[in-house]
């Protein structure tokens, strides 16, 4: 058992029977009172985020956690394949593990699953950015240029996002998993 002492960011403690992780955290000390620490903890199974406070002193339960790499082999109905870059077994991944951005993982790339002590899944981080290519858009005409004006574009996965005037179909696109917004074009 741990204590507010030991409270930092990335942190995983359980808290009401799940697994949070700690995103920030505040030691107060009041001129009246005791101290106490305000932290802002994200629920690592659903994703809410809520904020609470510890007094200062008070134990929590720190989980030790173990990341292994996993690349994505193909989707099954609502789960995901992963095989384990090490022993090449496979497992399967429920799609509300690996969350949102699921819509943007193509066959090859790497997942970090995030295992507590007793072996169970308690995460999946995919990649913050990946390429994809343009399957299918509009064109763009030159001159179009006046604002920042974005068009649709169908993504190899599936995936549609919104992308600049002058991306044509077959172009890569470096995109953000988490927004699922363009950041930029790749160069072949």
């Amino acid at each position: 058992m741990a204590d507010t002492s030991d409270l930092r960011n990335g942190l995983i403690i359980r808290y009401k029977g799940d697994p949070f992780v700690v995103t920030e955290f505040q030691h107060v000390k009041p001129g009246k009172g005791g101290a106490f620490v305000r932290t802002t903890l994200k629920n690592l199974k659903t994703g809410k985020v809520l904020e609470n406070t510890f007094r200062s002193g008070e134990s929590i339960d720190a989980v030790s956690v173990e990341r292994r790499k996993y690349q994505f082999v193909y989707k099954d109905g609502e789960s995901f394949v992963l095989m384990d870059n090490e022993t090449f077994e496979q497992i399967y991944v429920n799609e509300d593990i690996i969350g949102g951005g699921s819509v943007y993982l193509k066959e090859g790339e790497e997942i970090q699953i995030l295992y507590d002590d007793k072996d169970q899944i308690i995460s999946a981080e995919i990649p913050m950015f990946i390429n994809l290519q343009v399957v299918e858009t509009e064109p763009g005409f030159r001159g179009d240029t006046a604002t920042n004006v974005m068009k649709p574009a169908k993504l190899e996965t599936g995936a549609q996002i919104n992308v600049p005037l002058f991306v044509n179909e077959g172009d890569m696109l470096k995109v953000d998993t988490r927004t699922g917004v363009y950041v930029e074009r790749v160069k072949n």
